[in-house]
């Protein structure tokens, strides 16, 4: 315990940087996460059928091929065609455009498990499709896409460490780097370990409670 103690003071400074990364790349991700599963999700809905097959494409290719193969391709690949992006943006871009493929198909669900005399009701009093999605449709699919976006956030969170391979210093990277200079395995990956638990379990986890709590409220109170 003694020794796990000093080696805590000695490099618990490297960790705290790294996950301070770690949750910036996550935040990043989430933010063009959730930009690309609403765009495409409704893409995929679309009546138009151009449109349709775009969303399409983009979700089967994004989620049937690896994400560290993606992370590689726009950070070492992408040069190639005269597009440069920097260790830590390419390492975000990857997380969010894999996890937003999937997340599209959680906003298609969430919108279609609306009843449909929800579609109707709002119809008979005059409002458009836009109004529509915007003011009935679609706060009452959010209400039933949150459990499990709380789910794919935490996913996006631990899928963060394969940015350690561009060599983005997050936690990972900083564990990997301590490990080799101090050899001693079990005290930095373990300590890493139970910093992306206590991220995820006491940073996301309670998060999306609050926001489900709150729209719960809010529609209730609507």
């Amino acid at each position: 315990m003694q020794n796990y103690l000093e080696f805590l003071q000695a490099y618990g400074p490297r960790f705290l940087d790294g996950a301070v990364v770690t949750l910036q790349q996550t935040a990043l991700g989430t933010l063009l996460a959730i930009a690309v599963a609403v765009t495409t999700g409704f893409m995929k809905m679309a009546p138009i059928a151009p449109v349709r097959w775009v969303g399409v494409t983009y979700i089967e290719v994004f989620r049937g091929t690896s994400l560290l193969v993606q992370l590689y391709w726009i950070f070492f690949v992408l040069p190639l065609f005269g597009i440069t992006l920097e260790k830590f943006t390419a390492g975000f871009l990857a997380l969010g455009l894999n996890l937003g493929a999937y997340g599209a198909e959680l906003v298609r669900g969430g919108v279609q498990s609306v009843p449909r005399g929800q579609y109707e009701a709002a119809t008979a009093i005059g409002m458009g499709p836009v109004l529509r999605m915007r003011r009935i449709i679609f706060p009452q699919a959010l209400r039933n896409m949150l459990p499990p976006w709380g789910n794919l956030l935490i996913e996006l969170l631990k899928s963060s460490a394969l940015v350690a391979l561009i060599s983005v210093s997050d936690l990972m990277f900083e564990s990997k780097q301590i490990n080799m200079t101090t050899f001693q395995s079990a005290q930095a990956f373990g300590t890493a370990l139970i910093i992306y638990y206590v991220m995820a379990r006491c940073l996301i986890t309670p998060g999306m409670r609050w926001l489900e709590q709150r729209l719960a409220r809010k529609l209730s109170i609507g």
